[in-house]
């Protein structure tokens, strides 16, 4: 910090001397034309003199983003003629520009980055890919200011080698007009009589010429990609979409609604996994269980004889009706009617343009695959031998487990882990980590964990399963490694949810060569597109997240992209991504928490709210929880939102709104709240963060002045 200001200080004094001693005048052309003669004759005497002279004031010059360098060019063909003053100039001004970017750098840009980083999160990234034809481009063009160039550049993550050998290029050509109209300066009236317009339109389309070549590569890179795959002369579809689940379901959606043709294939049921073995079934499933725990705990609520008993089957039965009743939404027939020829198979792409399904092959201009994910089952010794439950399966369960084993302490396995203790399982929840749901804030899982325990659940972290056995009297174990020791627990049934693995194969995309990541996730550009741009990639099977409202988001993006995206394309925004488990207490979050913020080292202050203070929750004696607050330090932008407590799922909705459209805590402190009601713990965390945040100079005055205006002595 010490040397960064030190630097700052000269950079200043020095563009301060300049202006103080109004060295300006000896960059003016009628100063130029003047001193012609006699620079001239100081050449000719000494000319290594007055060529080091001059780079080193070139130099200098533009390094400090000085006015002057268009003077000091024509003077470079005046002096030194054509070939010695365009390289004299040509690396002069590609030093000083270089000089001026590391300044910038070294000054502005970690500052920047702090303030606006996630704004300049997509420049930068676009900057990373393709820098050097924007900044070509930019070169090219002398209608742009060279030292803004140069200074905004800086702010950017472009390498510096690449910075210096563009802007050596991209200035050239302005480099030969200008020195060759220094050799010709008793002809030159003013700096604007150099650039006519007809010159500067040429200039333009040089600029342009960049982009019109990185489009071209793009092209030949395309035909070079479906060069084994001819293009059929037409096609049945605009799209085909693989995969009735969100993604594939929005995807058709859209396409439909802009009168596209659309195929949607789906070979198991329709709405994916989320409606029938995810969000719909587990939710149903915890609403009963809720229910249970109320009258397990109704005594608190001052009724004394409320019972009740677990019908196990019938608690399923009702999960099955909820299926049933949500079904409509995501049949059959309502998208027919939308227009969208459904058909149910199993799908293969055979080539980037065909798609074959019973027997049928559909061509089509566009397939986007949807295909989702599957519970991801680990190489446990012995597992395999057993009829193990996936959130996939068990939902044909017709009998409450006695003993149930749950492997997993992320959303899925702590979601399971609870319901399934509060309908009257004993319950054994395995991790192998040191908490559940990690990826929260460990005060957030320490909560998550502390009512799983009060509920009556064995929590163990810190436990590997190594093996499940099953005794002569078929009685089934699962072997763990708990602190070096071995543990064997008991079990009647066990729900394997560790983890949700891409459903990326088998359909196709091996023999297009089409990639896939580590986790087995389709590799996309920001575009949603494989390497056959035809051919996107959304929800579970392409990531980064796993949750249905996100592959309805990327669904939008796939479906515009395919069907307009020769016109315009939009990359996938993912800025603003919320997200919530289902426990009790419920955890809610949008954007960064403290955990992540530390890891990517940025800065931030931390504001709480307990939920504990909040009148309704105490009401409805569910006061427990915590709002908290990730801003910019001194500022309310929001950085992030956990949430922890009742209805944190729906309270997080008014922090995404404010993150979504830039509106910070004042916003929400300003935003009446109904009483009593549990979205004022939003408020009251703004609240929070503007007691924290007060002017306290300002309200000492403000002090002294309602003093002096009760005529009072200040104490």
């Amino acid at each position: 910090m010490k040397n960064k200001k030190v630097i700052f200080a000269i950079v200043i004094a020095l563009v301060a001397a300049f202006f103080i001693l109004d060295l300006g005048r000896f960059l003016s052309l009628d100063y130029l034309k003047s001193q012609q003669e006699s620079l001239n004759d100081l050449y000719t005497n000494k000319p290594w003199t007055v060529i080091g002279s001059f780079f080193a004031i070139y130099v200098a010059a533009t390094s400090l983003s000085l006015p002057g360098a268009a003077i000091l060019t024509l003077a470079a063909g005046a002096i030194f003629g054509l070939f010695t003053g365009t390289l004299l100039v040509s690396f002069a001004s590609s030093i000083g520009a270089t000089i001026a970017f590391l300044v910038s750098r070294y000054l502005l840009r970690d500052t920047i980055e702090s303030k606006f980083g996630d704004k300049l999160k997509t420049f930068n990234d676009n900057i990373d890919k393709d820098g050097a034809f924007y900044l070509f481009t930019l070169r090219l063009v002398p209608i742009f200011p060279f030292f803004l160039i140069n200074l905004g550049m800086g702010l950017t993550k472009l390498k510096t080698g690449v910075f210096y050998l563009v802007s050596q290029l991209g200035m050239l050509a302005g480099t030969v007009v200008f020195v060759n109209a220094g050799t010709q300066l008793a002809k030159i009236d003013s700096l604007s009589g150099i650039l006519s317009p007809k010159l500067i339109f040429s200039f333009a389309l040089l600029g342009i010429f960049p982009l019109v070549a990185k489009k071209i590569v793009d092209i030949i890179q395309a035909r070079k990609v479906y060069a084994d795959y001819p293009k059929p002369d037409s096609f049945d579809r605009d799209i085909v979409a693989i995969g009735a689940g969100a993604g594939g379901l929005v995807s058709s959606y859209i396409g439909a609604a802009v009168k596209a043709k659309v195929s949607l294939i789906e070979k198991h049921k329709m709405g994916g996994d989320c409606l029938n073995f995810g969000c719909v079934p587990s939710k149903a499933l915890i609403r009963s269980a809720k229910l249970m725990d109320s009258i397990n705990h109704s005594a608190k609520y001052g009724v004394e004889t409320a019972t009740g008993e677990i019908d196990f089957a019938k608690t399923m039965s009702r999960v099955h009706d909820v299926i049933r009743k949500i079904e409509p939404h995501d049949s059959v027939e309502r998208y027919t009617n939308l227009g969208v020829d459904v058909i149910q198979g199993e799908a293969e792409i055979t080539s980037p343009w065909t798609v074959e399904v019973n027997g049928r092959t559909l061509t089509t201009r566009n397939i986007i695959v949807a295909t989702g994910a599957r519970p991801f089952v680990p190489p446990i010794p012995g597992l395999d031998q057993i009829n193990y439950l996936t959130s996939d399966n068990l939902w044909g369960l017709t009998s409450l487990p006695k003993r149930l084993v749950v492997l997993g302490g992320g959303p899925i396995g702590c979601e399971l882990t609870q319901a399934f203790k509060r309908l009257g399982s004993d319950v054994w929840q395995v991790e192998m980590v040191d908490r559940i749901m990690n990826r929260e804030d460990p005060e957030i899982s320490d909560m998550v964990q502390q009512k799983f325990i009060e509920d009556g659940v064995n929590v163990m972290v810190n436990t590997k399963a190594v093996g499940v056995e099953v005794d002569n009297g078929g009685e089934k174990q699962l072997i763990c490694e708990h602190n070096g020791e071995e543990l064997r627990l008991a079990f009647d049934e066990i729900i394997v949810a560790v983890g949700r693995s891409a459903r990326s194969e088998g359909f196709g995309l091996e023999e297009l060569e089409i990639s896939t990541r580590r986790n087995g996730t389709i590799e996309v550009n920001d575009y949603l597109q494989t390497r056959f741009p035809n051919i996107y990639a959304v929800g579970d099977v392409a990531g980064p997240y796993q949750f249905t409202h996100t592959a309805a988001h990327q669904a939008w993006y796939a479906s515009v992209n395919s069907l307009f995206g020769t016109f315009k394309k939009f990359r996938a925004d993912y800025r603003v991504i919320p997200w919530a488990t289902f426990t009790d207490p419920e955890v809610a979050r949008v954007g960064l928490n403290e955990t992540e913020a530390k890891e990517q080292n940025k800065a931030y202050e931390v504001t709480t709210y307990g939920i504990d203070d909040l009148d309704r929750a105490i009401a409805d004696s569910a006061d427990h929880g915590m709002v908290k607050v990730l801003t910019v330090p001194g500022k309310d932008k929001i950085l992030g939102v956990t949430i922890i407590g009742a209805n944190a799922g729906e309270l997080i909705a008014e922090y995404v709104l404010a993150m979504k459209h830039g509106l910070g805590l004042n916003k929400i402190l300003g935003t009446i709240h109904i009483y009593p009601t549990m979205a004022e713990a939003n408020k009251y965390a703004a609240g929070e963060w503007k007691r924290a945040n007060q002017p306290e100079t300002l309200l000492k005055w403000v002090e002294k002045y309602h003093t002096w205006r009760r005529g009072s002595s200040p104490d």
